[in-house]
C-alpha cells in the first residue's frame, strides 16, 4: 500500500492526529494507537530507516525555524525526503 493509499483510508480526525506529528517516533505511536498496521517498507519510510535523523534546518529563503515538514516517500528518481513550506514566508522546498 502507498503512502497516498494509507492516507485516503484515515478518517479527517486521523488526518489532523498525523499532521500534527512533528517526528517518525510521534507518527509511528499514533499508527499504533490508532490500530494502523504498516507494513514493514512503510515502518522503515516512516522511522527513516538505518541512517541518521534528519534535521529541518531554517527556510533558505527567509531563515525562520517555523517550517512544517512532511516525509514524502514518492518523490522522483525513486528518492524520499522530506517536502517543507515556511509557515512565514509560504517558501516550499524538499530535502533529499
Amino acid at each position: 500500500m502507498s503512502k497516498k493509499e494509507l492516507l485516503a483510508n484515515l478518517t479527517e480526525e486521523q488526518l489532523q492526529k498525523v499532521r500534527a506529528c512533528k517526528s517518525g517516533e510521534e507518527l509511528l505511536a499514533l499508527a499504533q494507537k490508532e490500530g494502523v498496521e504498516l507494513s514493514d517498507e512503510q515502518l522503515e519510510a516512516v522511522s527513516g530507516g538505518c541512517g541518521e535523523p534528519r534535521t529541518i534546518g531554517p527556510c533558505p529563503q527567509c531563515g525562520s525555524s517555523e517550517i512544517d515538514s512532511e516525509f514524502d516517500s514518492e518523490m522522483p528518481n525513486s528518492r524520499s525526503g522530506y517536502h517543507c513550506k515556511c509557515r512565514v514566508c509560504g517558501f516550499d522546498w524538499d530535502i533529499v
